[in-house]
């Protein structure tokens, strides 16, 4: 076998060559089955296998996205402070409610983190991902209440927000200079001890489903990284490939494309077919074997096993709602469900180019034909398409402004799907980025502005008039009927038809900029071909927010 320096958390690691480069001896009878099926190679890593790795892992350096010891430290010191202000809260909430010292003082509670931090694959400077469990006595009010306000009177936190009505309720805040995500989960106990294994399927029992989505969280990550071959592999191959999608711009569950836990359970799925195989060789591997894909073929990390405690889980053959996932990619622990069930059918296009694109480049990069900066670098959204629409939200205070683009941005897809329904659009690609508006002299706006670009293709359809207002009509209506509850003075929103050369009286030149010159140095042509409809946008229809292409 090949070794590894030790990581911890998301520290570099230097990989070595191994003694033997042969195909491992190891009976074949013997050998460990990872996940659904048989290991495709045991072979061992090459001396430039090892080489190519090192190459890889010298780039993402580069990009500075490893912590130094002090960072990683002070990220531990921050948890257990929250750690030890549940403790005392939970406590201090029960003594409230009458319930007597000698039980509350026993009553524990306890902060974990998952997501990327338990992965050990979080960038410098992102943020934590943190789950607050607490025993049956204390209820979720208690928690966006007593605690939320705890969290604002603490001289460690900033900007303290409580998004209650989230599909997953979180409270987010800067602590000590790190922003924490904190989820909520109550479980049917008296008490939360500090070595509760949240492993433990009868602790669902009885969850309610917002505990339930956020109990998960957690439980997912663990189960990742136990169905692993090889944890110090798996993590250098997901931290290139998070940074890839990130800069591809196909990293976002809210508008249609991949999470974290998404890219997590790919990455961990070719690590289990190439259990002995180097990060630079399980990379190329991952472009090679999702490229070929056969979606809707779900992909799975283990077996779909009903725990019997009366949640539901994905199953296309009894759930009709199952059998429209695109592409399927699904949680290993119970309740196992979709990871991708916001993919649009614009959205899944544009992740299988990527991958088709990752497969050729990832290849010549093995080959010594390529390098894996050209892997990594990022695509010219704005000279790609001629036509956008532009999603434009306003607000007049910053905390509106958070929560309400983060209510809008889980509604993108959304916009994206009505489009996709239209036959005159043959991709409606959205950017993940929400952009500020850019500010300039005679650009009158609201305080806070913020931006969703869609790049479009239109479809050769026999007639050069292309309507998109029922798509946007229907689609900012369904927003602002959702949004009724939440919505207050100054929250806007508003659709809007663009044209790629007046892109520069919304976005910073420097981004056209950069974009612009890395089209002129690139002589790749673009796969798919700007269409040459030409379009006139009417007055009227552009002051509605109604788009109408002719």
């Amino acid at each position: 076998m090949w070794k590894a320096g030790k990581e911890r958390n998301n520290t570099k690691a230097t990989f070595l060559l191994p003694n033997n480069t042969k195909t491992s001896a190891k009976p074949v009878g013997t050998r460990k089955t990872f996940g659904m099926t048989s290991a495709i190679s045991w072979d061992d890593p090459t001396s430039d296998d090892i080489r190519k790795t090192n190459e890889l892992n010298k780039l993402l350096e580069s990009y500075g996205i490893f912590e130094t010891p002090a960072e990683s430290n002070h990220r531990d010191e921050i948890l257990e402070k929250l750690n030890q202000l549940v403790k005392q809260w939970i406590r201090a909430v029960a003594l409230s409610k009458n319930v007597l010292p000698s039980v509350a003082n026993k009553l524990g509670g306890k902060v974990f983190e998952f997501g990327s931090y338990l992965l050990g694959v979080h960038h410098r400077g992102a943020d934590i991902d943190a789950l607050c469990v607490a025993p049956y006595c204390i209820e979720r009010s208690d928690f966006f209440k007593s605690f939320f306000e705890l969290l604002k009177g603490h001289p460690g936190v900033k900007k303290c927000l409580a998004i209650e009505e989230a599909f997953v309720p979180v409270i987010k805040m800067s602590f000590e200079g790190v922003e924490v995500d904190l989820l909520f989960s109550r479980l049917d106990l008296e008490t939360i001890p500090d070595d509760i294994d949240l492993q433990n399927d009868k602790l669902l029992r009885y969850l309610d489903p917002k505990s339930l989505r956020s109990l998960n969280g957690r439980r997912v990550t663990e189960k990742i990284l136990k169905l692993v071959p090889n944890v110090d592999t798996f993590r250098s191959a997901l931290r290139a490939v998070k940074l890839w999608a990130k800069n591809r711009g196909i990293y976002s569950n809210s508008v249609g494309y991949f999470g974290g836990v998404t890219w997590a359970m790919l990455v961990a799925r070719v690590c289990q077919l190439y259990p002995n195989a180097a990060p630079a060789t399980i990379i190329q591997k991952f472009f090679l074997i999702f490229s070929m894909w056969k979606w809707p073929l779900p992909v799975l990390l283990t077996p779909v096993d009903d725990a019997d405690l009366g949640h539901p889980v994905w199953d296309p053959r009894i759930n009709l709602s199952d059998r429209s996932h695109l592409m399927p990619i699904i949680t290993p622990s119970y309740p196992q469900q979709n990871s991708t069930f916001n993919v649009t059918e614009s959205t899944r296009k544009v992740i299988v180019d990527e991958f088709e694109r990752g497969k050729r480049t990832s290849l010549e990069i093995m080959q010594g034909k390529a390098t894996w900066d050209q892997l990594l670098e990022p695509p010219r959204f704005f000279y790609k398409y001629r036509h956008f629409i532009m999603l434009l939200v306003n607000s007049s205070t910053a905390e509106d402004h958070l929560k309400w683009c983060g209510f809008v941005e889980a509604k993108v897809r959304l916009l994206v799907g009505n489009l996709d329904r239209n036959p005159q659009v043959s991709l409606a690609h959205v950017h993940p980025k929400c952009f500020d508006m850019y500010r300039h002299e005679g650009n009158s706006m609201t305080p806070f502005c913020s931006m969703w670009f869609i790049g479009l293709e239109i479809a050769a359809v026999g007639t050069s008039t292309v309507n998109l207002s029922d798509s946007i009509q229907g689609f900012v209506q369904q927003v602002q009927s959702q949004a009724e509850k939440m919505i207050k003075m100054g929250m806007k929103i508003e659709a809007r038809y663009v044209k790629r050369k007046e892109l520069n009286q919304y976005l910073d030149p420097e981004i056209l900029k950069r974009e612009r010159q890395s089209t002129e140095q690139q002589t790749v042509p673009l796969k798919r071909k700007s269409n040459e409809i030409s379009t006139q946008l009417s007055k009227k229809s552009r002051t509605a927010g109604i788009t109408c292409i002719n």
